[in-house]
C-alpha cells in the first residue's frame, strides 16, 4: 500500500506526541514510567521487527554513533543505560511541544523519506532546532513504521 503525505505528517505528530508523553510520564511518575512510555514508543512508531533501524541520534558519538537495536534507542530517549554512559535521556528533557517543518519529502510507494526541521519546545519555553531525516515502510499489517531515524544540530560555521 503506498505511502501518502499525510500518512507522513500522522506519522509526525505521533513522534512527537510521543516524545511529549515520555516527557510528561517522567516529569510526573519518574524515570520506571518514562521507559515504559518509550518502550511502546519504539514498539509503536519503529520497525525494529523489519530488520536493523538506522537510528542516527542527535546527541550521540563515538563508536555509539549509529544504533540498529531497540536497546540502544530505547537508552538515548530514557538514559540510565550502563551499555550507553553518555546518554542522558533526550526523551526527559521537559518537552512541551515539537514542531516540524518540512524541507523535502520523497514517496516510492511502501516507502518514504521525510527531511527538515524540528523544534523542541520545554517547559521553559527554551526551544532546540534539530536537523531531522525520517525514512517510513509498511509493515506487513500495513503501518507505518521509521526504519531510519537521523538528527543532528544544525551546522554553526
Amino acid at each position: 500500500m503506498e505511502i501518502t503525505e499525510k500518512d507522513i505528517s500522522g506519522a509526525i505528530e505521533a513522534w512527537g506526541a510521543g516524545l511529549i508523553k515520555v516527557s510528561h510520564a517522567y516529569e510526573n511518575d519518574g524515570f520506571k514510567k518514562a521507559r515504559d512510555t518509550a518502550d511502546y514508543m519504539l514498539d509503536k512508531l519503529y520497525g525494529f521487527h523489519l530488520g536493523p533501524v538506522l537510528f542516527k541520534p542527535t546527541l550521540s558519538g563515538g563508536h555509539q554513533t549509529f544504533r540498529q537495536t531497540k536497546e540502544g534507542a530505547l537508552s538515548y530517549f530514557v538514559g540510565h543505560n550502563s551499555d550507553f554512559p553518555s546518554d542522558t535521556g533526550f526523551g526527559i528533557k521537559y518537552w512541551q511541544e515539537v514542531k516540524p517543518k518540512t524541507a523535502a519529502l520523497f514517496i516510492d510507494g511502501p516507502v518514504a523519506m521525510w527531511m527538515g526541521w524540528v523544534t523542541f519546545l520545554d517547559k521553559n519555553n527554551q526551544a532546540t532546532k534539530v536537523d531531522k531525516s525520517w525514512g517510513y515502510k509498511r509493515d506487513k499489517d500495513g503501518e507505518l513504521k521509521i526504519i531510519l531515524h537521523h538528527s543532528s544540530l544544525p551546522y554553526n560555521p
